[in-house]
């Protein structure tokens, strides 16, 4: 439906990367509504450029520089420049219904049936369930509640500092006025609750939708612990190999493309993020399959140095489409669930 969307915001390249990924994994289970993004002005044109390929639309958001209504509300609440920004996904209006999602989430199938749902719809945030998380929600765009939300931001504020805060204080009856605008937790599965209730993950993991990398530390900045040889951040394995796999293959092709003979960089040290893509399967304590070992002694010799890899990464050239490829990886993994 064109006058349905689900909708992002990146305010600078990490995020943008965040967002492309999940754009790409919208198309991988076919969505049939359209994708916008939202962007602050940190985010460069090369990133910009590689979001309108994926996004059907790609709008510059600003409230620092706006002379909008959000303008004159951060004269009094500087403070909620982000979260103010974010609000801006209401100012939508040409769509009718949309879908609100944080860049680092991740959709593991297709969630078109989101949109049956009605304002404001969101799942139990892990950390106090009788508040919404606000990483996925459903909304309408509107300009009455946008005015609405910055009011109410300007004069309330918001409790944790940042718009899930602001949002639950202005949805303020959503644990108790309808039931049926309780997402299921397997829409917004949060990545670092998946430890604190282990049973529940296993019983329902595999049903999970979406799921939303909490935390300072984001998929692009996930490496592996020097001395534990585990993945940092806490989040399972498998969905940071989905979204690595996801990034690698659809993602960095993109960007090298438009970046060219330029480097670029994520928010990570590429030397950690390599070797995570490389030894995740350690990290498993996984084995190779037996029939390849020949091959891979074979292939060790024929590949560059540890260090001109680092530097390769460094300056945005890795292989990924040979010897960085995530297939490498993805054998492994297989071979291990199997």
């Amino acid at each position: 439906m064109a006058d349905q969307a689900f909708v992002t915001l990146a305010t600078n390249d990490s995020y943008a990367k965040g967002a492309m990924v999940l754009g790409q994994s919208l198309r991988r289970h076919k969505t049939s509504k359209k994708l916008a993004a939202l962007v602050g002005p940190q985010v460069s044109e090369p990133c910009r450029s590689v979001l309108r390929r994926i996004f059907d639309e790609v709008r510059l958001v600003d409230v620092l520089d706006s002379r909008d209504a959000a303008h004159l509300a951060l004269m009094k609440r500087p403070e909620l420049g982000v979260t103010f920004t974010k609000l801006h996904c209401w100012t939508l209006t040409h769509y009718s219904k949309c879908v609100f999602m944080d860049a680092d989430t991740l959709v593991l199938s297709n969630i078109d049936e989101l949109f049956d749902r009605e304002e404001l719809s969101a799942a139990p945030d892990p950390g106090w369930p009788d508040c919404f998380n606000s990483g996925v929600f459903v909304y309408r765009p509107s300009v009455e509640t946008y005015d609405k939300l910055l009011q109410y931001g300007t004069e309330e504020g918001t409790f944790d500092g940042g718009d899930q805060g602001l949002l639950n204080g202005f949805f303020g009856d959503w644990a108790t006025a309808d039931i049926s605008k309780h997402l299921p937790f397997i829409y917004n599965l949060s990545s670092i609750a998946i430890y604190t209730y282990l049973p529940a993950f296993k019983r329902y993991g595999s049903n999970a939708k979406v799921v939303h990398f909490l935390g300072k530390t984001k998929p692009w900045s996930h490496g592996l612990e020097a001395k534990t040889k585990a993945i940092s951040g806490g989040a399972h394995p498998s969905f940071l190999l989905d979204w690595w796999g996801l990034y690698s293959t659809s993602v960095m092709p993109m960007l090298q493309e438009e970046y060219g003979d330029q480097p670029f960089h994520t928010e990570c040290v590429e030397e950690a993020v390599e070797e995570s893509l490389a030894s995740v399967a350690a990290a498993l304590h996984l084995s190779p399959p037996p029939q390849q070992h020949e091959h891979q002694q074979h292939q060790q010799h024929q590949q560059a140095s540890s260090e001109e890899r680092k530097q390769k990464w460094e300056q945005g050239q890795a292989d990924y489409m040979g010897t960085d490829s995530f297939d490498n990886i993805k054998t492994k993994l297989d071979t291990f669930l199997k």
